[in-house]
């Protein structure tokens, strides 16, 4: 079976935030158990350099927009390295593959008869001398009236134009923006609308996607689909190719998800072998990223690739998480109001910060990142449960056994239960459940420190050896495996475990113990002082003031 995943991608204009994480780290997770299964899969994603926001950055600045979109996918590269993030491709919407890809989209949508040329009404700045895109342009959303963007409103998740508008600004001079007549390609998204119609409807029937995901898609088909521009007056960006028109780029909502193809196809070139079997019918296609992008996923790619012949290789699942917030606030990045990723992994261990935006993973609804019960749940779960199982396990080996797991008969009810909790985490990870999945492995850690208590091998060594080292075979049984199941999840801790008792290549079933000699035992996580509860937050309320 193939399996694509695509990430979502940021834009290049700042550094990261747990908000983005969150809303990526499935993907990852899906990547790490197929692998384990030995399916073939494609992981790929990349920094958008072309977005406006990094325009807006770059004017902010006084710099070149290659100079911001250098710096933060730098920074990205770095981060997702750190956060153990296993893309087989991390590109950039900057680079001439990716635009070539684009152009190539466009053309076949064009020759197809999907694209036309229309006059429009685009905002235009007289004080700044320049039409102005989609999001240098600010006001209140005419939905729900909150404050939101000339492309969406991220309040009601509303796909805008920025003439919708009410009390429109200019995001440079902060002057009310006049309005020119111009030219621009626009899209027939509404000769879609039937086939979209029964695409989303098998998502919902199948279940393959989160229900936010279904009602914003139902939403818009209900609304109508309208023909969308897919060109703007922009100065960064994939040049139309049209003769008289390659002063016009494509527009972002057009080219940032024909990325998904562009990277399949340049992962593809750069391993010289082909991706057909990762754009086909028997495809599974995993779509991951936050609520705000949910059109773009279930309506606006599905369209492109219909349009361009490939509607076979529509998302399959799409993994749209909610947001987070902060110590019960909206993350701001505006004012500062955020936990910075190069930040907190300069502190924390990386494990820690998958572990908590797993198992407190806004999937259904907002959940909240607070610093009491991110240390509170590293001190309590990850070192408490885990940490002190596989220690304390693995310390009296060493111990009363000179390092080597004793040879014994495995406590056969926990086998039995090992080898369902393969089949049930796999069933919870390839549905999108993720917190069920790291609950449900957890849940087994608890029970297996309660069978460590029970047992009392610090007395059976001393009165039962036999039953002692049947004990301990079991719990290395259960170290074994649960490095496996807990892989996709916490890849660095996971990976600790399997040198300490040196097993070969995990996957994903039933691992068999028998002739272990352990080697550099050490704890896998340090205990943080609660102290820095206080001190965290009292640096975040610092930083945004």
């Amino acid at each position: 079976m193939a399996v694509f995943i695509g990430g979502a991608w940021p834009y290049a204009n700042g550094s990261l935030h747990l908000g983005h994480i969150a809303a990526l780290l499935p993907g990852d997770i899906l990547a790490r158990y197929y692998r384990l299964k030995g399916e073939k899969v494609l992981y790929v994603s990349g920094s958008d350099c072309n977005g406006t926001p990094i325009s807006i950055r770059a004017n902010a600045e006084g710099v070149s927009v290659k100079d911001i979109a250098d710096l933060y996918h730098t920074e990205f590269v770095v981060s997702f390295l750190k956060l153990g993030f296993s893309y087989d491709l991390y590109t950039r919407t900057d680079g001439s593959f990716h635009h070539e890809v684009v152009r190539e989209v466009f053309l076949k949508l064009l020759e197809r008869g999907f694209i036309y040329k229309k006059e429009m009404d685009q905002t235009y700045c007289e004080f700044d001398e320049r039409f102005l895109p989609d999001r240098f342009v600010e006001g209140t959303c005419p939905n729900c009236g909150s404050e939101a963007r000339g492309d969406q409103c991220d309040s009601c998740g509303s796909i805008l134009d920025p003439l919708d508008l009410i009390n429109r600004s200019c995001k440079l001079c902060g002057k009310e923006p006049t309005v020119r007549k111009t030219e621009h390609f626009y899209f027939k998204l509404s000769e879609f609308q039937n086939q979209l119609e029964s695409f989303v409807a098998s998502a919902d029937k199948d279940g393959r996607w989160r229900e936010n995901a279904i009602h914003q898609s139902e939403r818009y088909l209900h609304e109508g689909l309208h023909d969308r521009a897919v060109s703007r007056d922009l100065e960064n960006g994939v040049n139309v190719p049209v003769v008289g028109y390659e002063d016009k780029k494509i527009y972002v909502w057009i080219e940032a998800v024909t990325g998904y193809y562009s990277a399949s196809r340049e992962w593809a070139m750069l391993n010289r072998t082909e991706i057909d079997r990762f754009w086909d019918e028997d495809t599974v296609a995993y779509y991951v990223h936050g609520k705000d992008n949910i059109p773009f996923h279930t309506i606006i790619w599905p369209a492109i690739l219909m349009g361009i012949g490939k509607e076979k290789a529509v998302p399959t699942h799409v993994i749209s998480n909610e947001y987070l917030t902060l110590e019960k606030r909206k993350l701001s990045t505006s004012q500062n109001w955020a936990v910075w990723v190069p930040d907190i992994l300069d502190r924390y261990h990386p494990d820690s910060v998958r572990y908590f935006l797993t198992a407190n993973a806004p999937e259904n609804r907002d959940a909240d990142f607070s610093w009491r019960e991110f240390i509170y749940s590293h001190n309590s779960e990850l070192l408490g449960a885990y940490g002190n199982f596989v220690n304390r396990s693995l310390r009296f080996i060493e111990k009363s056994y000179g390092g080597i797991v004793p040879q014994a008969e495995i406590n056969q009810a926990i086998k039995n239960t090992v080898v369902e909790l393969y089949h049930a985490v796999g069933k919870k990870i390839e549905d999108g459940h993720f917190k069920e999945a790291i609950e449900t492995i957890f849940n087994f850690i608890r029970e297996a420190n309660k069978y460590f208590d029970s047992e009392k091998p610090w007395i059976q060594v001393k009165e039962d050896e036999a039953a002692c080292e049947r004990t301990m075979a079991t719990c290395v049984y259960i170290i074994a495996n649960l490095s496996q199941l807990l892989s996709p999840f916490l890849p660095f801790s996971s990976e600790e475990v399997q040198s300490m008792l040196k097993l070969r290549k995990p996957e994903w079933k039933e691992i068999e113990i028998q002739g272990l000699n352990l080697t550099h035992v050490k704890p896998l996580f340090e205990r943080i002082d609660v102290g820095q509860i206080d001190t965290e937050v009292a640096n975040l309320i610092s930083q945004s003031s």
